[in-house]
């Protein structure tokens, strides 16, 4: 009979974890378990609110290129300075395109419709990452013939380009579309095809995507309601009638910001800084700091057009700007 302690079975078990298992892989070397898949999956992100369903739809990443020239009056280092304390890249700057699909139980209702295809190459003119919009709401269950109304905040190419496609055809072809009266003849006028180099793309991709809608348009108005629980506030500056949307169900209330604010460091820390792609600066500074201030007082849930995936939180006051505080994301269930 064979003796067995505890002292000879660890010193046992030590002697086999030491021995190489040459026998059972012999002299192969190591590889992956798998293959890298290089693959990401639909961007899309669910949630309630209130008695409302909300889908977060992405139109793809934007890239803005370098920061400084987007903030021409702003010191240099500072731009530096805000995005390397954000562990950001201070040589580019990234924005998300967070489109919103509100399902009120009555209307299914698109806020924005990203970049589309409408004016074949210039529709890529940030780059090949946009665009993503209808690949996206197609993975989440959401047809565009059951849209029942595009609301609008402003014209700009991202914003309002994916109303068609590249022949003209209403990608929404059972939608309204709402609309400030400003913009839609500021944005279809000929005659502003002046200035920065970008007007006139502008406006001709204005012009194409919001014909097709002329016989089936609401023109929005500050404080009204556009539809049942979605009250337009105007915020004008970054576009002459650009508009942010109050959405409430019960006693919650969720702001669409637009383009209140491009970045969530650069224009929350310093709210009074001027943006190259305002139509007016200084009055797109003034909405930015007033809203912002109401925002943060009110303590009302936002969803941002460009700020990170998926565009969701709070902003708090800090300092002589405000912080970001993102949305923690419920990936357990819609109740």
């Amino acid at each position: 009979m064979i003796s067995m302690t505890r002292r000879g079975l660890v010193a046992g078990a030590a002697a086999l974890a030491a021995t190489p298992l040459l026998s059972s892989l012999g002299s192969r070397p190591a590889e992956a378990a798998a293959p890298f898949l290089n693959s990401l999956p639909p961007a899309w992100h669910r949630f309630r609110f209130g008695e409302f369903e909300a889908t977060v739809i992405s139109d793809g990443r934007l890239p803005l290129g370098k920061p400084v020239p987007a903030f021409p009056a702003s010191p240099p280092a500072e731009i530096v300075g805000l995005l390397e304390g954000a562990f950001l890249p201070p040589d580019a700057a990234t924005l998300e395109q967070n489109i919103l699909v509100l399902n009120t139980g009555k209307q299914l209702i698109l806020f924005d419709t990203g970049m589309g295809d409408s004016m074949g190459p210039a529709s890529k003119m940030f780059g090949p990452t946009t665009g993503k919009m209808l690949e996206n709401m197609r993975a989440a269950g959401i047809q565009p013939e059951q849209i029942d109304l595009v609301v609008l905040t402003h014209a700009h190419c991202d914003h309002c380009w994916g109303l068609t496609d590249a022949s003209g055809a209403k990608v929404f072809p059972n939608a309204q579309v709402a609309l400030s009266e400003a913009d839609l003849r500021y944005w279809t006028d000929d005659n502003n095809k002046r200035g920065p180099d970008f007007m006139t793309p502008f406006i001709d991709g204005a012009k194409k995507n919001l014909s097709a809608y002329r016989d089936r348009m609401i023109m929005v108005q500050d404080g009204k309601e556009v539809a049942p629980g979605i009250v337009a506030m105007a915020a004008p500056g970054h576009t002459v009638g650009h508009h942010v949307y109050a959405i409430t169900s019960g006693n919650q209330t969720m702001v669409n910001t637009g383009d209140l604010a491009h970045h969530h460091i650069l224009l929350l820390k310093k709210p009074m800084w001027e943006f190259s792609f305002d139509t007016d600066p200084k009055l797109s500074a003034q909405s930015r700091s007033r809203m912002l201030d109401r925002l943060a007082t009110d303590r009302h849930a936002i969803l941002s057009y460009h700020f990170p995936w998926p565009g969701l939180g709070h902003v708090a006051k800090a300092g002589e700007g405000y912080d970001w505080i993102a949305e923690p994301m419920n990936l357990s269930g819609l109740g």
